[in-house]
């Protein structure tokens, strides 16, 4: 996996026409495989959706027995640290080292979200809009 890449929760909705080739990470979350996170980005703004970057990463370790072993545990741990409401991530960070045979990964992803509307509010938490007066 490549720094920015982006991740999706299985339940996010991308606009049609939108349907990137998908690789399972684990369970809840696909991989969009060879679209970096600005690309991606203006795809999903053509169609006249959005792609929200927003604050607070997840940031986490995980160990292993080989490279990608290491770095698999650490995003599967650093993907339980996005808050539920948000259905993308994006890849920020990816160490890994050795000590004494076994292989230490520090994985940081950053919450995204993508959604038809401008707003981070749900549906029923919105003002309606108020009549004009006539």
């Amino acid at each position: 996996m490549k720094l920015h890449s982006i991740l999706l929760r299985d339940e996010c909705v991308l606009p049609d026409r939108l349907d990137p080739l998908r690789k399972r990470v684990c369970d809840g979350w696909t991989l969009v495989e060879e679209i970096p996170a600005m690309v991606f980005d203006t795809m999903v703004r053509r169609f006249g959706w959005h792609f929200m970057w927003l604050k607070g990463s997840s940031a986490r370790r995980g160990f292993g027995t080989s490279h990608e072993e290491a770095a698999n545990r650490a995003l599967i741990r650093a993907l339980s640290g996005v808050p539920r409401r948000f259905n993308a991530a994006e890849l920020d960070a990816d160490q890994v080292k050795k000590y004494l045979g076994i292989y230490v990964a520090k994985v940081t992803v950053q919450p995204r979200h993508i959604q038809e509307n401008a707003s981070l509010e749900p549906a029923h938490e919105r003002h309606p809009l108020t009549a004009p007066s006539r």
